[in-house]
């Protein structure tokens, strides 16, 4: 994985006439990563002028500089921008090009000179490319993603034509007028003269577009809806386009545009292009394409950790954006939440539309209904039918502390379909475990999977002792729980409780040496299932009392438990697990389990179960900008202290007077 791009320690003069690189921090902050220190006033000799692409105000700097004889360095949004246009959210990149402009054919620009002259046949950039266009296409990727990815879509097998903006710069640069539109789909009509052809309307153009008076009938169709870029060229038999970015969308999903205007992506051997640009005659991949303009010549932001990035982070951050929009975006009801937890669930949820709580089920259905939410329940609690439901449980890297403590969580899980601890029923992460897992994917997660090993990440991240110190024999660690825990009530059978699981323990391994790890909320008196000093002893060996349990983990050569986390957080370390209940991550393959779920026949690799549980499940909140992010920000997050404080005062005191009389318990037993 390449490093994120460093920022320059000198930074470069760059000087401004228009208000949008001032007042628009996110433009402002990606120029000065990248080395541009902006400034007002006259320049200098060889100081540059920015401007924005060939907008109206890229006048007032082209003015400048060219009575100055100054440089003009152009930005422009990158081919991936973000949710919606706009400059109400931070762009995921840009172009910022010193030499052109990429829709401006008049003369080269940045990403011209790199396509036309850049070796582009480096392996690893290649494999990059080829990664990243399949991820594309998996996440439905545009420029914009503002739109609904189950809108309906025309019946497969039509024409499909792209229409633009009216006034588009692309089009006026592109050596393009309305008349080509019109000339493009007189084409279509006359190549096609039987096929259904479906013209694509601009989402920002108003209802305004270049085919009104155009009439041939009922099988040439205009498509306002807001529809996935990606489904629709999927269903197209054939493309046409003037200029927009959506022909070089259609390269990427394999086809062979017809081109009527001089953008960026043709003359390189995709496309048939109608006004042919002389000086292009190299001939590339599709991957060779795709590694110019979305790694090589854009520059990438990560706004959760203020810096620049390479496209993969990128990409990380959007689909994380992404998924929160896409799930939030109609809003939730959330039903009979505690106080302390709805704040962490506003900045979850109701980032897009405010989130309404709800403390009766006949309110939460009726607000529901009229207002087209869904509604949120926590975890396994029965809930209302008829409305759209997901059900809220913390994630697998949570905090670093306990929830019992009122500290809030880095990761929740909204599950649509069931909740991960109930066996009973197929969940949405049992879903995604069952589905094949890409290779990309799967590379993302051997990644992670490294990272939490290094730095002994874990759910709670919780001080501790370093262990025990490690004794000869064939050590199993066995992890205490809360034994009215959902997941015991639901995925356990006859053994339930911990003193049975210890005593299963040492009747199938009696000459083992066992080392029993209370569960963290127990010692701390705030939830059942402690077990006494003598029941401790009389099954194992070692009570491992306030001790960090991935030490232990790595002290221990395998663990048994019921439904511990633990036992998921041992596989990550290659320890041995066995299971005497069902946890979502019993049932692949991966562990040695005494119940089984007929359903769950596919055997992941344990880098594919990581990326369903730890990346596709659940959702992160970074817990410094506020934003959705991915789950590596969390493990930054974690390892450098940058981590949120724990609940309302008064819910902490109560907190800490549990947890007092939990210790007092604990001396008495």
């Amino acid at each position: 994985m390449p490093r994120p791009q460093k920022v320059r320690e000198e930074r470069q003069p760059l000087y401004v006439y228009s208000g949008g690189f001032l007042t628009e921090t996110g433009v402002r902050r990606i120029l000065s990563l990248a080395g541009y220190d902006l400034r007002l006033g006259l320049p200098a000799k060889e100081e540059a002028v920015a401007v924005w692409g060939r907008s109206p105000t890229a006048r007032r700097g082209e003015a400048v500089a060219g009575r100055r004889q100054n440089p003009i360095v152009r930005v422009e949004d990158a081919f991936l921008r973000g949710i919606g246009p706009g400059r109400a959210e931070v762009p995921a990149g840009l172009i910022i090009d010193p030499i052109g402009i990429h829709f401006d054919p008049a003369a080269p620009s940045r990403l011209e000179t790199i396509l036309a002259t850049d070796p582009l046949d480096d392996a690893a950039l290649l494999q990059r490319s080829h990664a990243g266009m399949v991820r594309w296409s998996r996440l439905k990727l545009s420029k914009y993603n503002n739109f609904d990815p189950d809108a309906p879509l025309p019946d497969p097998g039509y024409v499909l034509i792209v229409d633009q903006k009216p006034g588009d710069a692309s089009i006026r640069h592109g050596g393009a007028s309305a008349a080509t539109f019109r000339d493009m789909l007189n084409a279509a009509v006359d190549d096609f003269p039987h096929a259904r052809i479906v013209i694509k309307l601009h989402p920002a153009a108003g209802g305004r577009h270049h085919f009104h008076e155009m009439d041939f009938g009922a099988r040439v169709t205009y498509l306002d809806a807001p529809v996935s870029p990606v489904d629709l060229l999927e269903g197209a038999s054939a493309v046409y386009t003037v200029s927009s970015q959506m022909g070089f969308e259609a390269v990427l999903a394999g086809h062979r545009p017809r081109v009527f205007g001089q953008p960026f992506y043709a003359g390189w051997g995709l496309t048939d292009d109608c006004a042919p640009i002389p000086r292009r005659g190299r001939k590339l991949s599709r991957a060779q394409l795709f590694a110019a303009a979305m790694i090589l010549a854009p520059t990438w932001y990560d706004p959760c950790r203020d810096r620049l990035c390479s496209f993969e982070d990128a990409l990380d951050l959007i689909e994380a954006r992404l998924r929160a929009w896409r799930e939030d975006r109609a809003g939730h009801v959330a039903l009979g939440m505690k106080r302390w937890k709805r704040p962490f669930l506003r900045g979850f949820f109701g980032r897009e539309v405010p989130l309404v709580l709800a403390s009766t089920r006949a309110a939460a259905i009726s607000v529901a209904q009229s207002s087209g939410r869904g509604l949120l329940v926590w975890g396994a609690t029965e809930a209302p039918t008829g409305v759209p439901l997901r059900r809220v449980e913390d994630g697998f890297i949570r905090s670093r502390g306990l929830g019992a403590e009122l500290v809030p969580p880095l990761s929740l899980v909204a599950d649509d379909l069931g909740v991960y601890y109930d066996p009973g029923r197929e969940s949405r992460l049992e879903q995604l475990i069952q589905a094949p897992c890409p290779p990309d994917a799967e590379a993302r997660a051997r990644r992670l999977i490294d990272r939490l090993v290094a730095h002994g990440l874990s759910k709670y991240n919780l001080a501790g002792t370093q262990g025990i110190e490690r004794g000869p024999g064939r050590w199993i660690l066995v992890p205490g729980q809360v034994e009215d825990d959902a997941s015991i009530r639901l995925g356990c059978g006859e053994v339930r409780t911990n003193l049975a699981l210890l005593a299963a323990c040492r009747a199938a391994n009696p000459d083992a040496v066992l080392v029993y790890k209370p569960h963290p909320d127990v010692e701390a008196g705030l939830r059942p299932g402690a077990l006494s000093r003598a029941q401790v002893q009389a099954h194992a060996d070692h009570l491992a009392e306030g001790c960090d349990p991935i030490a232990l983990i790595d002290q221990s050569d395998e663990v048994w438990t019921l439904t511990s986390l633990l036992g998921f957080e041992a596989l990550l370390r290659g320890k041995p697990v066995t299971c005497l209940g069902q946890p979502f991550y019993a049932g692949w393959g991966l562990t040695r389990d005494h119940l089984l779920i007929a359903r769950r026949t596919a055997r992941p690799s344990l880098a594919a179960l990581v990326h369903a549980a730890l990346i596709a499940y659940p959702r992160y909140r970074d817990p410094v900008s506020g934003l959705p992010c991915p789950v590596e920000v969390i493990v930054d997050r974690l390892t450098d202290g940058s981590l949120p404080r724990k609940g309302p005062a008064a819910l902490a005191i109560l907190s800490q007077l549990q947890r007092a009389v939990g210790a007092i318990r604990n001396v008495w037993r």
